[in-house]
């Protein structure tokens, strides 16, 4: 019998820990630990490896293949993928379609200096250009729309209030909105908005989030203690567990269909997304090409950014968009709404 090398050892252990690491990604979605949630932030990148150890050990030695394999199949059951290969779905223009934009705008500042921005012209014209249905806004900063802006738009929420420290969150809407309201998160400057519109016979529920920042920022990670660094972490990632709990339970109640918008901040492999998605159809997945981010962090890819739909309803085509206005990308669906 041949005898195992030294490297084949190590190489075997390295696949082990690796494997290890994206069994316990596997299990995030469904646990309330938040200190395991930031595992789920490495998924790409552990399928990724253990797709390098499956194709070595095809080489290598055919059994120790299937460690990589199960874990990898294992994984795409549990979490489903993070590639679309999908195509848009053509329609009649006749038929009930409704265009829904969502959009980390970054306050219209732009991600150059506040001052000098003018991003805010160029989201405006960028929306017009694309002339979605209805949009969400995320850290939207009403103070900074002109008069003429969303002209287009004659009913909007507009979640601003100068008495309290906020991010704001803001609805468009070329349907009219017969309900809007608030839900509140405790200790937090995150909120969701929700709102109810007429489309035709129907009454649509569309809710906008902004769950808790993890409020990392490249330049500070090295001036910062990582056990501090850490504990920030840890309690971020609990408040978004509690914010995404607040939103379902409420979603639960709501009379009429629903549709998600928002930035989650994080990504749709955590417990905080499949909290929200519950059995939604997720735009991207349903309809999205490619990898489909909407944030770049450290030139790191994540989507966290999201278009959930009811299962009644048909998605007909996902956009990721690259306007580089904001540190965030937007993202459109094109959804049909089929009568009960």
């Amino acid at each position: 019998m041949k005898e195992v090398s030294f490297f084949h050892k190590l190489m075997f252990l390295v696949n082990m820990l690796f494997s290890f690491c994206l069994l316990l990604a596997c299990i995030v979605p469904y646990t309330s630990s938040a200190s395991l949630a930031f595992i789920s932030l490495a998924v790409p990148l552990l399928v990724l490896v253990n797709m390098l150890f499956f194709l070595f050990w095809l080489v290598q030695n055919k059994f120790l293949m299937l460690l990589p394999l199960s874990i990898l199949v294992y994984g795409y059951f549990a979490l489903g993928t993070f590639i679309g290969f999908n195509s848009t779905t053509t329609s009649d223009k006749n038929e009930d379609i409704v265009s829904i934009m969502s959009f980390n705008s970054l306050g219209f500042k732009g991600k150059k200096d506040e001052w000098e921005s003018t991003a805010g012209d160029t989201i405006v014209q960028f929306i017009k250009n694309e002339n979605p249905d209805i949009i969400c806004f995320q850290e939207f900063d009403y103070r900074k729309v002109r008069s003429h802006y969303f002209e287009e738009y004659p009913y909007k929420y507009v979640d601003f209030d100068s008495d309290r420290e906020r991010v704001i969150q803001a609805v468009y809407s070329k349907y009219k909105i017969i309900k809007k309201d608030l839900l509140e998160f405790p200790k937090s400057s995150n909120s969701a908005i929700y709102v109810d519109v007429k489309f035709k016979t129907d009454t649509l529920r569309i809710y906008n989030l902004h769950l808790e920042s993890l409020n990392i920022r490249p330049n500070n990670i090295k001036r910062e203690r990582s056990d501090r660094l850490l504990a920030r972490l840890r309690n971020s990632f609990q408040k978004q567990q509690e914010q995404s709990e607040i939103v379902q339970q409420h979603m639960d109640k709501s009379p009429f269909p629903n549709i998600v918008c928002g930035d989650f901040n994080n990504n749709q492999f955590s417990r905080v997304y499949f909290n929200i998605k519950g059995d939604l159809k997720d735009s991207f997945l349903e309809k999205g090409h490619g990898y489909g981010q909407t944030i770049n962090f450290w030139k790191f890819p994540f989507r966290i950014d999201f278009i959930l739909a009811d299962t009644s309803f048909q998605i007909l085509s996902h956009k990721n968009y690259n306007i580089d206005l904001s540190d965030h990308e937007p993202i459109m669906a094109t959804i049909k709404i089929q009568n009960e």
